[in-house]
């Protein structure tokens, strides 16, 4: 089976192109959110909006790992928003047309995802044309990313195995 969608997918991600990822996707494309499970983006247009954003915020996109199940591909990359480490798992499936018809993707570690949440999500809010929302997004983001590095930096190492 060919897996040029997915090839073309990870090129560019590694260059921060999201019309050239979104070029991979079968136009009725979903994408499960990494940081809820509320809401999930459908079709080019919503994926390609968040692909810009995504792609503005998080830099050095290295793919690592490739594993292939049948039409199921599973992606890993090292990346960084400024200094915070970012590690991602991407779940891809082929439709019948070989392009991308389905992605869940998966952020590690929680300081990561929280800051992720506080840079993404107020831009999405304004390109959606809810500038209020996108005014609370960094408040509450903000609360969870202190609790998440603190917790990550300070208390976490504390009960790491002797």
């Amino acid at each position: 089976m060919e897996f040029d969608a997915v090839a073309a997918w990870r090129a560019a991600g590694e260059a921060g192109d999201a019309a050239a990822a979104v070029a991979a996707l079968d136009p009725d494309v979903t994408l499960v959110s990494p940081i809820t499970e509320q809401f999930t983006f459908r079709g080019h247009r919503q994926v390609q909006t968040l692909l810009d954003v995504a792609l503005g915020a998080i830099d050095d996109i290295t793919y690592t790992d490739q594993v292939t199940e049948g039409r199921t591909v599973a992606l890993f990359y090292e990346a960084r928003i400024g200094s915070t480490r970012l590690y991602e798992a991407q779940r891809l499936r082929l439709g019948d047309t070989g392009l991308i018809s389905n992605i869940t993707l998966y952020v590690r570690p929680l300081p990561a995802l929280t800051l992720l949440m506080t840079r993404l999500g107020p831009e999405l809010a304004r390109r959606d044309g809810r500038p209020g929302l996108a005014r609370l997004i960094p408040l509450a983001g903000g609360m969870m990313h202190s609790m998440a590095t603190t917790g990550e930096q300070r208390i976490m190492p504390r009960v790491a195995p002797r």
